[in-house]
This record gives C-alpha cells, structure tokens and sequence, in this order.
C-alpha cells in the first residue's frame, strides 16, 4: 500500500510530516508530491500515463491533497486524472472544488438551510452605499479564496470600507471579494471542529490574544478543547456531507446563543487541534484511509 500527500510546500508542514509519520508506523509508504511535478499522458496504456519528475512511477493507492484554495486548475486536471485511474482520494477533486470557492460554499449551505452569515458578490465599481444598505457595516470583507485568516478584513464603518477598496484596486482591479455580515458575538472568537469520515472527532475554541477579530491560531491565536454539543455536531456533519467531504475542518461563528458556519475547509490544519487537546487527528485520518482502501484495520475513527 502507497500513498501520496499532494503539497506545494518546499518546507513540508506540521500536518505533512505527522501524516507520512503516522502512516510509517503503520506500515505504509508514504512521500510528499508537489502536485506540479507531476506530468499525465492521455494514452490507451493507461497505467503509464503518470510521471514524476520525469519518470514513470506507479500510481499511489491513495491521495491526500492538502493544497487546499490555492489549488490550480493543473492541479485539479492531475487530481481527476488518477481518479480516473482509480487512485483513492481523501478529498476528491469535486468537493476540493466546492470548498475552494467560498461564494459557492455559502450558496450550497444556504440551498440547504444551513446558518452561515449573511453574503454578498460584489462587482467593480462597488457602491459603499448599496453595501451599507443590504449588508451594514461594521462588515466582513473576503478574498474567495484563502485560508488561516489571509484575505480576511474588517471594516468597521463606510470610510475604513471605501479606504480598503481602494487600496485592493490598487493592487488588482479585477479582484474578486465577498462581504459578509460581521457577526459581533464572534468577535475575536470561534470554534474548530475536525471531521473525519462523517465523525466529529475533536472540537476546541479559538481566541484572539491580540484583540484581532480572528481567532485563528496561525495569527497568534490561542485555543481550548471544548465539549461538543448537538447544534456543533449538526452543523459540523451536515456543512461536511452536503460538500461531500472526507476530511473537513468546519469552523463556526459564536452568535445570539447558536452558531453559524464561518468557512469549511477541506485540508484542515490541524496543529493547533493536536496541541490543545489530547485528540491524535493524524492518527484518526490513517485509520479511517486504510478502512477506507480496504487495508484490514478494524478500527474506527474515534468520534467525541
């Protein structure tokens, strides 16, 4: 059995290497692929009609990518390529794509009735007063892709949010944003739960250290484990079937005594899960890929 973990990282990360060391001890080869050294060939001999760094290699059993919203679309060609091959993938190319799009997420979410915060597309040139009127401010201001809190910005009144268009037109005029309602009982705080293969198997909350609005943990935020009620389970299982996820990282926003859903994610970081609680996430994947692929383990995800 052979797997691979699709990265971009020159500078493979804490989630990376705990993956390929977990699978290890397990007895399963395991390497780190950049997805763009990978070269496919639409051919008849279809078992060889992949290389890696210019070489014929045999297909892995299974794939985790973990490039997440940055994925391209050669990516995307190479992951549905050796799904095509029959290639495992823990998360598939489709679902990788109804996450990548955070305007898409939002939309299938709402089609189902799912809480999430108020959302709006937005085209240039955008009119601060048409956003006052049907979003309000303070406001939430989203790149469609991004994750640990890049391209995430608020604006607390018209001003700030004219000021930050400006300078984002600056940059790039073609540039593509959501704005969202500012869910004000969230502010500086959430919650992250991991998911993994339709189990809840750990939940911690988040807070800002800074006063920033984010928690996020890659932002210096800090973290608690936190026991899991029926509405975060819901809403954590529900939010990862509906966008057909294997792995999901399904984080939600604090508000009047509920919650509603902040972003999903589908490569999860999950360092700051494995430091502030005693759940093993690594772990809990490799058991669930190798019952997945068939690899006789008669463990369970380990569900909260």
């Amino acid at each position: 059995m052979k797997g691979w973990i699709f990265t971009t990282q020159e500078n493979l990360s804490y989630e990376t290497k705990r993956l390929i060391e977990c699978f290890e001890k397990e007895g399963v080869e395991c390497f780190a692929v950049h997805p763009n050294h990978v070269d496919i060939f639409i051919s008849k001999e279809n078992r060889k009609s992949v290389q890696v760094e210019n070489e014929y290699t045999t297909i892995p059993d299974f794939v985790i990518p973990r490039v997440g919203s940055s994925t391209t679309y050669y990516q995307k060609a190479v992951f549905r390529h050796l799904e095509r091959m029959g290639v495992l993938f823990i998360n598939g190319s489709d679902s990788i794509d109804n996450v990548k799009d955070k305007l898409y997420t939002m939309q299938i979410l709402s089609q189902n009735n799912i809480p999430h915060p108020k959302t709006m597309l937005v085209k240039n040139p955008i009119d601060s007063e048409y956003v006052g009127k049907n979003i309000g401010f303070p406001i939430v201001v989203k790149s469609l892709s991004g994750t640990h809190g890049k391209g995430v910005y608020l604006a607390e009144n018209k001003r700030n949010f004219e000021q930050l268009v400006e300078m984002m037109e600056q940059f790039n005029d073609r540039f593509n944003i959501i704005l969202q309602e500012f869910v004000e009982d969230s502010f500086g705080k959430d919650l992250r739960i991991i998911v993994v293969g339709g189990k809840v198997i750990g939940a911690m909350k988040r807070e800002s250290k800074d006063g920033d609005f984010r928690a996020n943990i890659t932002r210096g935020g800090g973290a608690e484990p936190i026991e899991i009620d029926e509405q975060m389970e819901y809403l954590a299982l529900e939010s990862t079937k509906l966008l057909g996820l294997d792995i999901g990282g399904v984080d939600l926003l604090y508000d009047n005594g509920g919650y509603k859903i902040c972003e999903v994610n589908s490569s999860p970081g999950f360092f700051g899960m494995e430091k502030y609680t005693d759940i093993r996430v690594a772990e809990q994947i490799v058991i669930y890929v190798k019952n997945k692929i068939g690899y006789n383990d008669s463990r369970e995800p380990n569900g909260v």
